[in-house]
């Protein structure tokens, strides 16, 4: 054996270790993709905006739960007066006074209530808010950390094409310049040779445009050297059975559709609380004054009062009725809003959940394909030194290769982007990163509950089935028909 086929049969060798590594057991998420994930949620603008809001609605609530307590209030003021009295002559004083007054809210018609559980199902909304933020925030940080390493080894099988090519071209030019080759052999060796280095060009600019949108995502370049991801996204218990069931899932966990949920909440608390403006309003109010020359009585004047003080407005135009019916609207609006909430997430983890299904099972056919090409490859180049192949036929099997491989590549990164879609479409995609944003609360510390929502009011968690075909059958009838057509 020659040197050349000694090295073939080495890279032959190598290809099918790396092979057989790459179907290994799949391994824990890399610290690399960890860290990355982990900035990115806590320094991405649209996460930092609702984790803000969220911060904001918190506040609201609690400016509300003042509705609860007294109010106190200490007047004080000083002032030169003047009198001028039929008959009397003309008085001029100075007056002194100050009051301490306390207003406690006995009756409000439920408003105070309904107040302070529509600001915290707002705050639920903005919570959920913040965690579909960082969750879509984490889906990109993983697409492009993965597209950083997909065009990074598309970029290497693309230098590999070339040297290949450029290996055949000057072997050809040899020939053509020592008059044992033909011209027209030179000429497609060189348009072929073109084309590759095009595809070496066209990979090395994805590469730079993934990488500058890695810059954007996570503020700093990828390193030379990224750990690379595991076989599989989905861990150990994998993604559920069916896309029915990734959908229910998702209805539960989903934090696009809790939101939503809170929502619609946070609607019917603000219909009662725009009801009880046609209840009366009770109050509690006790005041005590000190004065000095009051109305222009010289010496000092005290005055105490505790008195309950009802108010039951009659009439006002019709205004709260009309806010009643805009709340009423506004809790249609956000239910409208609800079903298309659902209905957009059944549609996208459908999708993804069937492309993480699709591309799993075309996955081992593009192995096949490659191992297939790259032994006819071989085969190919042998022939070739002998005069069994031709130019052609060797050019040919260099560019499927070179295209089988990189329809593979592509097809292990969409596989796992499809897993990390479908994960972050369940909400799920942060917990299995282990990544979790500073000082965000959990639901339950929140004091979420579900008891008011109705599951029937959501839409079903129906999903299109995947469609099966049976190639046994399928070529079966291709026979039967072309037997059909034969005279």
């Amino acid at each position: 054996m020659n040197n050349k086929a000694l090295r073939r049969t080495l890279g032959m060798i190598a290809l099918l270790a790396v092979h057989g590594t790459a179907q290994a057991a799949s391994a824990p998420v890399p610290d690399a993709l960890r860290d990355a994930v982990l900035k990115v949620v806590a320094t991405n603008p649209d996460v930092q905006a609702r984790w803000h809001a969220f911060r904001a609605a918190g506040a609201e609530q609690d400016v509300a739960r003042g509705g609860y307590l007294p109010q106190v209030d200490l007047n004080a003021g000083i002032g030169r007066e003047r009198v001028d009295r039929p008959r009397e002559p003309v008085d001029s004083y100075t007056r002194r006074g100050a009051t301490l007054s306390l207003n406690q809210m006995l009756y409000d018609g439920f408003l105070t209530r309904s107040e302070v559980s529509r600001l915290g199902y707002a705050r639920l909304a903005r919570y959920y808010e913040v965690v579909d933020a960082a969750e879509t925030a984490a889906l990109d940080t993983v697409r492009t950390y993965a597209d950083v390493l997909r065009y990074r080894e598309l970029v290497q099988l693309a230098k590999d094409n070339y040297v290949e090519h450029r290996r055949v071209y000057d072997q050809i030019a040899e020939r053509a310049a020592a008059g044992v080759g033909r011209r027209v052999d030179l000429e497609q060796a060189s348009g072929r040779l073109a084309l590759a280095e095009s595809n070496l060009l066209t990979e090395v600019s994805n590469l730079h445009d993934v990488s500058a949108r890695y810059l954007r995502l996570v503020g700093e370049e990828p390193a030379e050297r990224l750990t690379a991801l595991p076989d599989t996204l989905a861990g150990s218990e994998g993604l559920p059975a069916t896309a029915s069931d990734a959908v229910r899932a998702a209805l539960v966990s989903s934090p696009a559709i809790n939101a939503a949920v809170e929502n619609v909440r946070a609607g019917q608390a603000e219909v009662q609380a725009r009801r009880s403006a046609n209840q009366p309003r009770i109050d509690l109010r006790a005041r005590q004054s000190l004065d000095n020359n009051l109305d222009g009585v010289s010496g000092s004047t005290r005055e105490g009062v505790v008195e309950v003080v009802l108010n039951y407005n009659l009439f006002r135009g019709g205004a709260d009725q009309a806010r009643i019916r805009q709340a009423a609207e506004t809790l249609n609006q956000s239910r409208d809003l609800r079903e298309k909430a659902c209905r957009d997430l059944r549609q996208t983890l459908s999708i993804a959940y069937n492309d993480s299904a699709r591309l799993r099972e075309q996955l081992g056919y593009l192995d096949q394909h490659q191992l297939a090409i790259a032994k006819a490859r071989e085969a190919y180049r042998q022939q070739f030194d002998i005069g069994q192949r031709t130019l052609l036929d060797l050019l040919d099997t260099e560019n499927e290769y070179f295209q089988a491989r990189r329809a593979y590549t592509g097809a292990r990164f969409d596989l796992l982007t499809a897993q990390a879609r479908t994960l972050a479409g369940m909400g799920q995609l942060l917990p299995r990163l282990q990544v979790a944003r500073e000082g965000l609360p959990s639901a339950a510390e929140l004091g979420q509950d579900r008891d008011g929502i109705d599951p029937a009011e959501l839409c079903p968690p129906d999903a299109p089935s995947m469609l099966q075909v049976d190639k046994d059958a399928l070529f079966a009838e291709a026979l039967r028909e072309a037997g059909a057509r034969r005279p």
